[in-house]
Formats: structure tokens, C-alpha cells, sequence
């Protein structure tokens, strides 16, 4: 398994996109510290750097990894939901932070990405 790239020019732009939305991911999670927030934080970002670099370089463990971790991110909004309704997540505190692992997901999951993926992935 060789790793010789961080980005693929060559990849659709909703893969593209998602890519660099996992990379943003894991840089965020370390500099606002959901590293030390709770043990699961070192495995998800971990997990966002991986998969941005096994989908750049054309792995399909790699956008596997990457749908697996945002959907991951999701899981808080979902118990949140749960546990105290739909309507508090319309709440603009929580809207905007479900807006990047929506994007997220929603773009590594797009049939765009899909296709490629089943296609052109190892």
C-alpha cells in the first residue's frame, strides 16, 4: 500500500470535496481538543486524516473509512434528537454544527462519489 498523494485532481468534485472536508475535520478535532474530549475523539480523527488520504490516493477502504467516520459524527444529533426532540435541533447553535457532517456525508455518499468509487477504487 503506497501513499504518494494528499490530493487527487483527478477525482470527481463531490469526492474532491469530501476529501478535503475529512481533512478539515481531523485538523479541527485536534485544535479544539475532541482529541482529550472523549476517547473515541483520537479514533475519529485518526480515522478523518485516513480516509482523506486513502481516498486521494484511490483506495476503497478509504471512502469506506470515510462514510463510516461521518457517519460516526452524526450519532450526537441523532441521540440528541432522541432525547429531546426534533424541534431543538432547528435551535442555530445546532444547525450550524450539524452542517459540516452533513455536508460531509452527504457529498462521500453522493451517487457521484459512489459510482467512481465502485468503478476506479482498489
Amino acid at each position: 500500500m503506497r501513499f504518494s498523494r494528499w490530493t487527487n485532481p483527478s477525482l470527481p468534485q463531490t469526492l474532491q470535496i469530501g476529501m478535503f472536508l475529512l481533512y478539515i475535520d481531523a485538523v479541527f478535532g485536534i485544535l479544539f481538543g475532541s482529541v482529550l474530549a472523549f476517547p473515541l475523539g483520537t479514533l475519529v480523527v485518526i480515522g478523518s486524516a485516513l480516509a482523506g488520504l486513502g481516498i486521494a490516493n484511490e483506495y476503497r477502504w478509504g471512502w469506506q473509512l470515510g462514510v463510516a467516520v461521518s457517519a460516526l459524527a452524526l450519532v450526537p444529533f441523532a441521540l440528541f434528537a432522541a432525547s429531546e426532540g426534533l424541534g431543538e435541533l432547528f435551535d442555530p447553535r445546532i444547525v450550524l454544527s450539524l452542517l459540516f457532517p452533513v455536508a460531509q456525508f452527504a457529498l462521500l455518499v453522493h451517487p457521484q462519489s459512489r459510482d467512481y468509487q465502485r468503478i476506479w477504487f482498489s
